[in-house]
């Protein structure tokens, strides 16, 4: 089955990649909206926000999420989708944890409990116009998920009455139990009057009097499904007279190529038997049959989603099938890999221009798998890049748009800030993914974190990457063929040390050696016990010689090393060069060195460069490459998203490139500017990611790059592969 999905989806993108305007129609992502620009006034910037679950108005043009952490409702105008408009928050006394829209209004379900043992929620109704609160309903308990009925008479939402994961290790049964809430609605308003309480104790396997509702959906029958994530269980609720009409255990599945150890490795040679599914997101495919995704949470998570018919007969069992489609983009997280892999959490599904769509979103590898619902084993056509963690999502079928809900917002690490993003259906063809990995032996390829960029001696289109210390398990260089869309890793050459997988090594550079093999810069840290260095390795990786850094270098040392390496010359005359990426302590303030090595004399020696000034955070290098008459540097600052405002490429004379002697006095190099990469970055419509990388020429002289996606750790784990149109150049 994951051969049949890898083989269809790189058909579904080549074939798209081909095909002419009009035969085919994709999604692609059309814009990103930081939810930060809808803090209210007097608010610091960095204020943490977050977007969870997301609705759309009937009209398709507004857009309303939760934000628990500013305990607030974020308001997004997209009646130009591609330029989406801050309209404000509105504040709760308490954590709204989910919206739904019903005609004019707006019903947030807002957690007010004072504690988990105490739990308490309001159902507070908005008007979409005014953006204030109508009414409020007691809910008798902590909310979570909420629905509304398709002829919008009625709304369910999902009372968890969560568990405390400190108490007894997170063990069920905690009480108070949660439960089910239908309420009637009219004109879009709650009749609080009308509220009723479904219990679902009594019909678990897991903890049976402790229910846990997590998620509902509702069919075009007026049937309520919902998930008891923790007890692992799926109930169905006929909403109009509050009974339960069906249940089923959500039980477990096998695992096989998955990678689940953390060890700095990605192998997808693993398996796991028997792992509880315990589902979180789930939508009603038709009135029979039902799909979830299977987060997980504190036993289980089988890392895909399953279909069931309403009796809980499993129709098909995703398995592993996604989550290494997943990595063959270099979205998997490696981080969590002993844990419970990529996380698929939310879901949405609906019909545009008469054809069933399924988006699975996975929470840990910030991806979005699109699906074709064809009756039976749904096809794989579609990943998308998403924000940091997807929560939520909403398809606008009129307007052939669907957005996600990123809840994870990193700003005051100076990391990215939650979005929601928004993408349309349309004539065309995927912009993402950029790079692809095939099957090596028959087994999924694992990559990401790509550092550094070499063009290989013998063929045009065919370059070298390096990844950094993200797996230093597996150092690793990978060759890509870019003459295919998109470009294909086709190989990989594991950089050995005496047999063994080379550890402690942070490799941000790889140039030729020129007799098959490589040069590979390794950025040093004290702190992580990695030194700095240089290595040649053979053609199969082997290394074959090691060098250290000399005394009067390291005398100014700090953890910021070697981000890139490049030879000029060839034979006995060959020098290496290396750039360092920022001030060392011996570096006046605005310089940083271009270290070079002799390998034939040994000798050392550098030049000074001068790096721009930063308007926030710092500037520094992070890619040395030479062509020609010249060496082209990659000089960027640490920003991202709106804040990014340096990247750009730099290059320096050969001729120029005079080393004095270490620990004397260094000569000043002038630079001269060749190109700036923001409009490369902004391809993609996400935010503008910070680590630009990696920079080469292939043998024929077109110009690559690619961006560094942290082995998707606090990042949103998209990688940026793309040619470079360079204004001429002499």
């Amino acid at each position: 089955m994951t051969f049949r999905i890898h083989a269809a989806l790189t058909a579904a993108l080549l074939a798209s990649a081909a095909a002419p305007a009009g035969a085919e129609q994709v999604f692609n992502r059309i814009a990103s909206f930081p939810v930060a620009n809808n803090l209210p006034a007097g608010k610091d910037k960095l204020t943490t926000t977050s977007a969870e679950i997301v609705t759309a108005s009937e009209d398709g043009n507004t857009l309303i999420y939760s934000d628990s952490p500013l305990g607030a409702i974020g308001f997004i105008d997209i009646t130009d989708p591609r330029a989406p408009k801050a309209l404000g928050a509105l504040t709760f006394d308490g954590e709204p944890t989910s919206v739904a829209s019903a005609g004019s209004k707006v019903l947030a379900a807002v957690n007010t409990s004072e504690s988990k043992t105490k739990p308490s929620g309001v159902l507070a109704v908005v008007d979409l116009a005014t953006k204030k609160v109508d009414l409020t309903c007691d809910l008798g308990g902590q909310p979570d998920s909420i629905a509304v009925s398709k002829d919008k008479t009625f709304a369910a939402i999902a009372i968890e009455n969560e568990r405390d994961e400190d108490v007894n290790d997170g063990a069920l049964p905690q009480m108070p139990a949660g439960d089910l809430v239908i309420v009637s609605l009219k004109d879009g308003t709650a009749d609080c009057a009308s509220i009723k309480h479904v219990a679902l104790t009594g019909i678990a396997e897991v903890a049976p009097e402790d229910p846990e509702p997590e998620f509902v959906a509702i069919n075009d029958a007026g049937e309520i499904a919902v998930t008891l994530q923790e007890n692992n269980h799926v109930a169905i609720v006929d909403g109009k007279t509050a009974k339960v009409v069906g249940h089923f255990s959500a039980g477990k599945a096998d695992l096989e190529g998955i990678d689940n150890k953390t060890n700095g490795q990605l192998s997808f040679t693993g398996k796991a038997e028997g792992v509880v599914r315990e589902p979180d997101a789930i939508k009603w495919l038709d009135d029979n049959r039902l799909i979830v995704a299977n987060e997980g949470d504190w036993k289980g998570g089988s890392r895909g989603f399953t279909i069931f018919d309403r009796t809980g007969k499993v129709l098909h069992e995703a398995g592993a099938s996604l989550e290494r489609e997943i990595a063959r983009i270099g979205h998997f997280p490696e981080h969590r890999a002993k844990s419970k892999g990529i996380e698929p959490e939310g879901m949405e599904f609906a019909s545009f221009n008469g054809q069933n769509y399924v988006f699975i979103l996975s929470e840990r590898a910030s991806v979005v798998g699109v699906y074709k619902d064809t009756g039976a084993e749904p096809e794989l056509v579609q990943l998308l890049p998403s924000g940091v963690s997807p929560e939520g999502a909403v398809a606008i079928p009129g307007r052939n748009l669907f957005a996600t809900a990123n809840e994870v917002d990193l700003g005051e690490d100076g990391g990215a800030r939650s979005h929601v993003m928004i993408y349309e259906l349309a004539e065309g063809q995927p912009n993402y993914p950029t790079l692809v990995s095939n099957d090596i032996d028959g087994n999924v390829l694992g990559w990401g974190a790509l550092s550094g960029l070499v063009g290989d001696a013998e063929k045009d289109g065919i370059l070298h990457a390096v990844s950094d210390s993200v797996y230093g398990m597996q150092p690793s260089i990978f060759t890509i063929d870019t003459t295919r869309k998109p470009a294909e890793i086709t190989g990989v050459v594991r950089v050995t040390r005496n047999g063994q997988a080379a550890q402690k090594l942070d490799i941000e550079g790889i140039a030729l050696d020129g007799k098959g093999g490589f040069w590979l810069a390794s950025e040093g840290d004290s702190a992580k016990l990695v030194g700095h260095g240089l290595y040649n390795v053979n053609a199969k990786g082997e290394i074959k010689a090691e060098i250290g850094l000399p005394a009067e270098l390291l005398a100014g040392e700090t953890r910021y090393g070697f981000e890139g390496i490049t030879t000029v010359g060839s034979g006995d005359d060959l020098t290496l060069w290396m750039a360092i990426q920022r001030e060392w302590k011996d570096d006046p303030k605005g310089t940083v060195k271009l270290v070079s090595y002799k390998p034939k004399t040994k000798e050392w020696g550098a030049v000074r460069y001068p790096i721009e000034k930063a308007d926030a955070g710092w500037v520094g290098l992070s890619e040395i490459t030479a062509y020609g008459d010249h060496v082209y540097l990659v000089e960027r600052d640490n920003q991202l998203g709106d804040n990014a405002k340096l990247k750009k490429l730099y290059r320096v004379a050969i001729a120029d490139l005079k080393p004095g002697k270490l620990g004397g006095e260094l000569p000043l190099v002038k630079k001269e500017e060749v190109h700036d990469f923001i409009a490369d970055l902004k391809q993609t419509n996400g935010y503008v990611a910070d680590k630009l990388e990696g920079f080469a020429f292939d043998k024929s002289g077109k110009a690559f790059a690619v961006t560094d996606n942290d082995g998707v750790d606090d990042s949103s784990g998209e990688t940026l592969f793309f040619p470079v149109e360079l204004k001429a150049i002499n």
